[in-house]
């Protein structure tokens, strides 16, 4: 049987090398240790991007979304590859048959599920669906890598 794990955003921030205004996700509901992720995104008009994205109507931009998803991803993979603490990073890698169903704006909750494809040492594939209510905001299959951070100076 696998673990069940929430974060909030202490947790977040200890797993994530991520900081305002580029961390992307709020709080973890649920994480089955190995198989999938429910994380949330609380979208503020606070939110810089909507100054210029787009005035009059602010809209969440995609490759937002789907950062916020592999920042989940990314969560995910940390403790499925037990990673916390190693100092190891996790990379975009490709984004395949990215689709945007509804617009994301200011004062939704959107919520993020992200889940395996395949899982390897070095190399994971991910499914991500961003949600708002019953609604598809986007739907994705991405590919990441763990990888060493880079030495000081480079």
């Amino acid at each position: 049987m696998s673990e069940v794990k929430s974060y909030d955003i202490r947790k977040i921030l200890n797993a994530l090398p991520h900081r305002y205004p580029l961390l992307l996700v709020d709080r973890v509901e649920k994480l089955t240790v190995g198989e999938e992720i429910h994380a949330v995104k609380a979208v503020s008009f606070n939110e810089q991007f909507f100054q210029g994205h787009f005035p009059g109507r602010p809209i969440m931009p995609g490759v937002l979304i789907i950062e916020a998803l592999a920042q989940s991803a990314a969560i995910l993979a940390i403790e499925s590859l037990e990673l916390a603490g190693s100092g190891k990073l996790v990379y975009f890698m490709a984004i395949e048959d990215a689709k945007f169903r509804n617009p994301v704006e200011p004062g939704c909750l959107l919520d993020l599920h992200v889940g395996f494809v395949q899982k390897r040492a070095r190399v994971c594939k991910f499914w991500g669906k961003a949600m708002l209510g019953d609604k598809v905001a986007c739907e994705v299959q991405f590919t990441a890598m763990i990888a060493d951070p880079p030495a000081e100076g480079e």
